[in-house]
């Protein structure tokens, strides 16, 4: 090898290792010393190892107002490309705080927008990891331009590409919306926080003393604005949870997600779930143990947690097969429907089937919830969202209704009539417009209002109680009319999904052509 080539071969691995560095050493240890990894420390714990292909390591910005000219770094604040998990392939993008505080420029834009472009044309996803300032002042329009352009390639790719992610650190201002744009967040607790103006600003507008975490940390958005889906207790563990997820999802909506190996044997019965509905009406059980039990293994993703409670939204596996599950929680609020659970489970039920992944719903529903609180800001427009989500899917859709289906709440969670393809109850089901009591009220109102003896009265109420029950909680008079498919026993409810979806695997639906529905919003 020549003297000159050798000497390029030489400049090229100092260049790299420049890039490598970020904004330097001292930077890289005061991100260390937050608890935080760098943008390649992340990447190399989320990718399979050797696999991480880098695009754009020499691109620096172009901006020369501000005292920029005399301060420029190699990668220019964001690293990107493409690499595997499990052996499938992603795009990345990893914002660097180490330079310039992780802000937004120009070419840091046109870098992210190049990964999301490349993953478009050949159907993989995106996953963004984000650690920012926000915009880059010093290039005013340029860096709000940037935005723009990623928020515009995060709408073309919804419903396309699985897009996440991952909050490692601040996410203010214009750049909150682009993980906003994308299937599924994940915060770090105590490191991330996510708000459109900062606590400055809310001190000066609203005269509110606030601090990050108060404003817009985990917590915050896992339990009170439903914004986080996921939180962790570190970044390794965030990265794990980002790998987990993927393993549910397809590489775009052209394919099915992944078929994994099943040792869990698909007719294994359950024997405690023909106990676990309580002889009182009234008394809460677990859902989760239901779903635990008849999931592969016992294993399932539960997305947003610690938000609306009294919906379960998450992924399991029958028979090796990747499935989106709803299912109501008695043990918070009865399981009821209100706004925020509405809201939650809608936006789950639409990406299960923009990516050909199949719902099961488990039904134990009071209703919908009642008061002021909830019609003032809109009960019947979420509960809508919901109730289209499951009426628009065509994805396969297995129902099985455990205990209480009452009123709306019935028609809203998957019932025969909204296209529900295989649906099962319980013996325990009941299926009514509302519970024995309250109908009972309603129904004889006058008749008891002309009761004058009180223990009379009292008696009529138990005794048309008891005769609406004989009525109603049962399945048998929805199976009457074919609105159930068949009545199984509990301890079989594995087998009977697995069925169910087997039988659906080659289902095809069409909705009517347009340009798009317009969902009440």
């Amino acid at each position: 090898m020549s003297t000159t080539q050798q000497k390029k071969i030489e400049e090229l691995i100092a260049l790299r290792e420049k890039a490598k560095l970020g904004g330097g050493e001292k930077r890289i240890e005061a991100q260390h010393k937050k608890g935080k990894f760098t943008a390649r420390e992340r990447l190399n714990m989320l990718l399979d190892e050797g696999s991480f292909e880098e695009f754009d390591m020499f691109v620096s910005h172009r901006c020369i107002d501000f005292g920029l000219e005399k301060e420029s770094y190699l990668s220019d604040g964001v690293v990107t490309g493409y690499g595997t998990i499990d052996g499938r392939l992603v795009y990345v993008f990893s914002q660097d705080f180490t330079v310039f505080g992780g802000s937004l420029s120009e070419m840091f834009a046109a870098k992210i927008c190049k990964v999301m472009d490349m993953a478009m044309k050949v159907g993989a996803p995106v996953i963004g990891l984000n650690d920012s300032g926000g915009a880059r002042i010093q290039e005013g329009v340029k860096s709000l331009g940037g935005y723009a352009e990623i928020f515009q390639r995060n709408i073309l790719a919804s419903g396309v590409i699985p897009q996440l992610s991952a909050i490692f650190g601040p996410c203010a201002g214009g750049a909150v919306y682009s993980p906003a744009l994308t299937d599924f967040i994940l915060m770090n607790k105590d490191t991330s926080y996510m708000f459109v103006t900062g606590p400055k600003v809310v001190k000066t507008v609203t005269g509110e003393t606030v601090t990050s975490e108060e404003l817009g940390g985990a917590s915050v958005h896992a339990t009170k604005s439903g914004v986080a889906h996921f939180v962790s207790e570190s970044e390794e563990e965030g990265i794990m949870m980002l790998r987990k997820l993927l393993s549910y999802l397809p590489q775009n909506n052209l394919e099915e997600p992944p078929l994994v190996h099943c040792t869990d044997p698909i007719d294994r019965l359950e024997d405690s779930l023909n106990e676990i509905i309580p002889d009182n009406a009234n008394k809460p059980y677990d859902m989760k143990e239901v779903i635990a039990s008849i999931a592969d293994n016992g294993e399932y993703l539960e997305v947003q947690r610690d938000y609306a409670p009294n919906i379960f939204i998450g992924f399991a596996r029958f028979n090796g097969q990747s499935v989106g599950i709803v299912a109501n929680q008695p043990k918070y609020m009865a399981g009821v429907l209100d706004i925020n659970a509405s809201r939650k489970a809608a936006r789950f039920v639409r990406f299960c089937d923009a990516f050909n992944i199949p719902i099961l719903t488990l039904v134990d529903v009071p209703g919908f919830l009642p008061g002021t609180a909830q019609e003032y800001n809109g009960i019947i427009i979420h509960g809508a969202k919901l109730l289209f989500a499951y009426g628009e899917a065509t994805v396969p859709k297995v129902t099985v209704i455990l205990r209480k289906a009452y009123g709306g709440a019935y028609d809203v969670m998957s019932s025969k009539h909204l296209r529900g393809d295989i649906n099962y109850a319980w013996p325990s089901a009941e299926i009514a417009v509302m519970g024995p009591k309250g109908a009972i009220e309603v129904l004889l109102s006058r008749e008891l209002d002309n009761i004058e003896d009180e223990k009379a009265k009292v008696e009529m109420l138990v005794r048309k109680e008891q005769e609406y029950k004989e009525k109603f909680a049962n399945p048998y008079v929805a199976a009457k009319f074919g609105y159930i498919d068949d009545v199984i026993e509990p301890r079989n409810t594995r087998f009977r999904v697995i069925r169910a979806l087997q039988a659906l695997a080659t289902k095809k639906d069409v909705n009517p052509p347009k340009k798009h529905s317009n969902l009440p919003l």
